[in-house]
């Protein structure tokens, strides 16, 4: 598979569509490997949880668009925010385990997010309800 501008585009108008205001793309050959790589394509007002991941870092690289990654402390209070833009040279960070974390799309933007083992949803005590 080759990552270009139709499936970027593709993946985008689907985001548009969605009333989540955004689409994933999974990157992996099958659900068993110990991998999670994604395509996280997002347009402004999407809203992501706070959340955190309890066993794995996670890394992010931004493609197209700008967008905020932002640390949160336990109570949900902001502690850093991270502007990612690869126009300016601000292409990615990676996330400390345990970190809660949530971002903002400025604009229309993709991702690709790498987490090391099995995809296994959010528990609950691993979001903030705000």
């Amino acid at each position: 598979m080759i990552i270009d501008d139709k499936l970027l585009d593709s993946l985008q108008l689907q985001a548009r569509a969605s009333e989540r205001k955004r689409m994933n793309f999974d990157l992996r050959n099958n659900a068993e490997e110990d991998s999670q790589r994604m395509l996280n394509v997002m347009e402004p007002g999407t809203v992501v949880p706070i959340h955190r991941h309890t066993t794995t870092i996670e890394t992010v690289v931004i493609l197209r668009g700008k967008m905020d990654e932002i640390f949160y402390d336990a109570d949900g209070h902001e502690t850093q925010r991270f502007h990612l833009d690869a126009s300016e040279g601000n292409y990615g960070l990676q996330i400390p385990i345990g970190q809660y974390h949530s971002v903002e799309a400025l604009t229309p933007c993709v991702i690709i997010e790498i987490k090391a083992g099995a995809y296994a949803p959010l528990k609950s005590e691993d979001v903030i309800q705000k």
